[in-house]
């Protein structure tokens, strides 16, 4: 069974930086894809951040475009989130996810997605 394994939050000020990582046995190929959500307390529904679509261009929600890049490194088998110049309303715990192949066409939609990490959480002070 495919597992995924967060490492990498904390607590910054806000115009700080993070870099969360995910492992996990497989990585994303054409069969599959993976993505990083957040969730506030309060919020039922976990919100897209960034994720790889089905042409393998980064695609990211409009609150962190310029400020959070995706990456991947299959060697590794890791995906990354490099948050940069945080904001308070980024506080949040991030969760990277793996969906099957529909996920890439709709990659921060999280209904998409069936195997998630165990969240990192991430808070920013102003």
């Amino acid at each position: 069974q495919v597992q995924l394994v967060e490492s990498g939050g904390g607590s910054v000020q806000s115009g700080g930086s993070l870099r969360l990582s995910c492992t996990t046995s497989t990585i994303a190929s054409s069969t599959n894809c993976m993505s990083w959500f957040r969730q506030v307390p309060g919020k039922r529904r976990r919100e897209g951040v960034a994720g790889f679509n089905i042409n393998r261009v980064a695609t990211y929600a409009d609150s962190v475009q310029g400020r959070f890049t995706i990456s991947q490194d299959n060697t590794r088998n890791t995906l990354y989130l490099q948050m940069n110049n945080l904001k308070p309303e980024d506080t949040a715990m991030y969760y990277c996810a793996l969906g099957g192949g529909f996920a890439c066409y709709t990659p921060l939609n999280p209904d998409e997605y069936h195997v998630w990490g165990q969240g990192s959480q991430v808070s920013v002070s102003s």
